[in-house]
């Protein structure tokens, strides 16, 4: 078991299976097909991320170093959090951005969605954690791996 402490962006007390992304994700690329064809969960859609690349996000802890990619990253995000496909996580190994941010945020307060996050998390987590491992995240940021 490895424990790594982060900065908490939406707070919350979540277990779960995650799903690991080693390069940036790129958010419209990776959900859009699933919420275009109005799916109840969401395969990584982004055939240039084989980390993620028709692996089942919905429902998993989604470890990642950062968003990439267009403007509609945030409401990509919260798009998907209103239709409740999201992930139940967002553990970010860097300075999460702000897109990526806007979009957890407004899933929060207009979406009532309990979506976590936690960022600043280091290299190191995203060394550690791999797709499948059983991930914990608690109120204050500390996320156990294993």
């Amino acid at each position: 078991m490895r424990e790594f402490k982060g900065r908490v962006i939406a707070a919350g007390s979540v277990s779960g299976e995650a799903v690991v992304s080693r390069s940036g994700l790129n958010t419209l690329a990776t959900f859009q097909k699933s919420v275009m064809d109005g799916k109840k969960t969401v395969l990584g859609g982004d055939q240039n991320n084989p980390d993620v690349y028709k692996k089942e996000i919905t429902g998993k802890i989604l470890c990642l170093p950062q968003t990439i990619g267009s403007t509609t990253g945030g409401l990509v995000i919260q798009t998907v959090c209103a239709m409740r496909i999201n992930p139940v996580a967002f553990l970010f190994s860097k300075h999460i951005d702000s897109l990526a941010a806007s979009g957890i945020v407004l899933a929060r307060v207009w979406e009532n969605s309990g979506v976590v996050c936690v960022d600043c998390l280091g290299d190191d987590f995203l060394d550690a954690v791999k797709t499948g491992d059983t991930v914990s995240v608690k109120e204050d940021g500390t996320v156990v791996v294993g």
